[in-house]
């Protein structure tokens, strides 16, 4: 098999760029470990910047989008004694959409064979060659067999556990990390939300999180100890906890049920670089991961599939090298304004167990500050609804 380019994973990532290239007359096949079923069964977040809105608009499969994403102007920071609340249509002029990433990955895997894109699932032990040339191509099995797919370029799009970022020399490669001491355990139920608009809570016993999916479908958060045991925590327990870290108001008006989904996610900020050596680009959570604070996992995917979009369809159809060439650069410029917004709402809004009077005193301050400044307020907001692309 030959095309122009092979792009390694179907999540979001690899399905936008794929839809993206072939919108544009380039020649582009997307091969995935697992199966439809598997990929649509991930419970991931579901924030959506205008960057990744923009994309489906751009692609003509935002139909859904448009009639069953929430728009939120606006969200909330509680510090145990009051919401405040980030105006972000009135201090920013722009939005974030709630819409899951489970709809989007169904969006573009469903317009997928109507496009012409190809997608082959069940691919074995998939390993990148030659990456460093102009001529790299990927190995695979499936079903028994062999198969081999040249290529001009590579995506990988495969997440932090793919080949992809394996096949980068250690020689020219620099990680950056930083594990956090707690995890994320989540609940996802079908009940309405507490709220019409997200609630970061820094409470004395811990952060929470009340969320939605959707009108009716809610997803809420506490921290918990790296230690904690998901079968301690039943069903009531992670009610009471989320009734009291939330506050009186909000606890007012949590409406219970049984978990759909229950998990607990281990929290990390990470960088990697260079994202393009040679032939290979890197995009979303193959190059980088951010802490869910803040909803920036995905919308960074859409960014570096832009930027990606765009230098592989000026070298196609424009023999333009520069954007291949720069793709990189570009593309990390955006990540580490992303990274650094995580990284700085997370340790406003969580109780480190290393932390004393003194970094507790710092975050009333801080949020005492962003109470009443429009300027901070305004800065939250614009790294919130998404820093240009």
């Amino acid at each position: 098999m030959k095309t122009q380019v092979a792009i390694i994973g179907a999540g979001p990532a690899g399905l936008m760029l794929g839809h993206l290239l072939r919108a544009e007359g380039v020649d582009c096949v997307v091969l995935e470990r697992h199966t439809p079923d598997y990929v649509l069964s991930r419970i991931r977040a579901g924030v959506l910047e205008q960057v990744a809105v923009d994309l489906m608009t751009r692609l003509g499969l935002d139909d859904r989008l448009k009639a069953e994403g929430l728009v939120e102007e606006g969200f909330n920071l509680a510090d145990g004694e009051r919401l405040i609340r980030i105006d972000c249509m009135g201090l920013t002029g722009k939005s974030v959409v709630v819409y899951g990433q489970t709809e989007i990955t169904k969006d573009l895997m469903d317009a997928a064979p109507g496009r012409g894109l190809e997608v082959i699932y069940g691919t074995e032990d998939v390993a990148l060659h030659a990456v460093e040339s102009d001529a790299p191509y990927v190995t695979w099995r499936k079903d028994g067999s062999d198969h081999r797919l040249d290529a001009r370029f590579i995506a990988g799009c495969d997440g932090f556990h793919g080949p992809s970022r394996k096949a980068i020399p250690a020689s020219v490669a620099r990680e950056y990390e930083r594990v956090y001491p707690f995890g994320w355990l989540g609940i996802l139920a079908d009940v309405p939300p507490c709220n019409h608009e997200l609630i970061y809570a820094n409470h004395e016993r811990g952060f929470a999180l009340a969320s939605m999916r959707s009108h009716t479908r809610s997803r809420y958060y506490i921290d918990v100890p790296l230690t904690e045991k998901l079968e301690d925590w039943s069903d009531d327990r992670l009610w009471d906890e989320l009734a009291i870290r939330l506050g009186p108001d909000a606890a007012a008006n949590i409406t219970r049920g049984p978990a759909l989904e229950k998990s607990i996610a281990p929290l990390r900020s990470y960088v990697f670089e260079p994202m393009r050596h040679g032939s290979l680009l890197l995009c979303g959570d193959a190059a980088h991961i951010v802490p869910p604070t803040g909803a920036k996992g995905l919308n960074l995917a859409a960014s570096d599939v832009h930027y990606a979009s765009e230098a592989l369809c000026g070298h196609f159809k424009r023999n333009d090298s520069d954007g291949v060439a720069g793709y990189s650069a570009k593309a990390l410029a955006r990540v580490w304004k992303s990274e650094r917004f995580s990284w700085s709402l997370t340790k406003l809004m969580h109780r480190f167990p290393e932390d004393g009077p003194f970094e507790r005193a710092m975050q009333v301050a801080e949020l005492d500050y962003i109470a009443n400044s429009k300027a901070a307020q305004t800065s939250i907001a614009e790294n919130y609804v998404g820093l240009p692309v």
